[in-house]
């Protein structure tokens, strides 16, 4: 298991529609964790679609006037498309003296706030920038609560283009012997228009290891994480362990909580 940590706790609750579908859901706690951000701070803007309803909620506010001198620091390019369009002032990471919060999404959340995030590509980039900040709240649905990380689909490595598959064998040999699991280097759809697949590649240009596990990932997080951080090619890996301060997670039954470490 994952470091020992107190089981998080509930702060508030609030009200939302009782026959919210996931993406109203999605809005709400994204709603919820801007309502955090005051006048003049710098945010790490996160990225996919539960960050996406932060943006658009965000350019509403200083589109309004409510928000004032808020500037953001992407974490993928897609972000710093969708910012510029929602007209959020935007920061390099070197630019930005202090990052005063950062939101985004998770794909998975466990009992300890340990994260798995990535899953679309950009977990480089968005742990650079949230673990650079002073809070990181994280907005999900319940549907991305699990028990163990790697319960519900990929964890995502970033290695680099060159031995990428040389760099798979070495990821798949930290894992030698655990049951059900697999390991495969993400691919897309040929653009070419042949029928064929490419290697998914990431805003730094680089490739993604895809990690499968049946059950999800048990023994001790932190030291999974050293093992595959060792393995020369690896750049990072989507294993959020400790970074966030809160979790915002909508519920199906028109609540909405805010998960916090005792």
């Amino acid at each position: 298991m994952g470091s020992a940590a107190s089981p998080p706790r509930t702060l508030d609750a609030a009200a939302s529609p009782p026959t919210a579908s996931q993406e109203d859901l999605k809005r709400v706690a994204a709603h919820r964790a801007v309502a955090m951000v005051g006048s003049n701070m710098t945010l790490g803007l996160g990225t996919g679609s539960t960050a996406a309803h932060a943006l658009d909620r965000l350019g509403d506010l200083l589109r309004s006037g409510a928000l004032r001198g808020v500037a953001g620091v992407p974490t993928s390019l897609k972000t710093e498309a969708h910012a510029a369009r929602a007209g959020i002032p935007m920061l390099a990471l070197a630019d930005a003296a202090e990052i005063h919060l950062s939101i985004d999404g998770a794909d998975e959340v466990d009992p300890d706030l340990n994260l798995v995030k990535g899953r679309g590509g950009s977990l480089l980039r968005e742990k650079m920038i949230e673990g650079a900040g002073a809070r990181f709240v994280v907005i999900v649905d319940e549907s991305k609560l699990v028990p163990r990380l790697g319960c519900t689909g990929a964890v995502p490595v970033e290695v680099v283009p060159f031995g990428s598959a040389y760099t798979l064998g070495l990821v798949r040999k930290v894992f030698d012997g655990v049951p059900g699991f697999s390991a495969r280097l993400r691919t897309v759809v040929s653009k070419a228009g042949d029928g064929k697949d490419d290697l998914f590649v990431t805003d730094n240009g680089n490739h993604i290891v895809e990690m499968f596990f049946d059950d999800g990932i048990r023994g001790d997080l932190t030291a999974i994480s050293d093992s595959l951080l060792r393995i020369t090619g690896v750049v990072e890996h989507g294993m959020f362990l400790g970074m966030a301060t809160s979790v915002i997670v909508a519920k199906k039954d028109g609540t909405v909580a805010v998960l916090t470490k005792k």
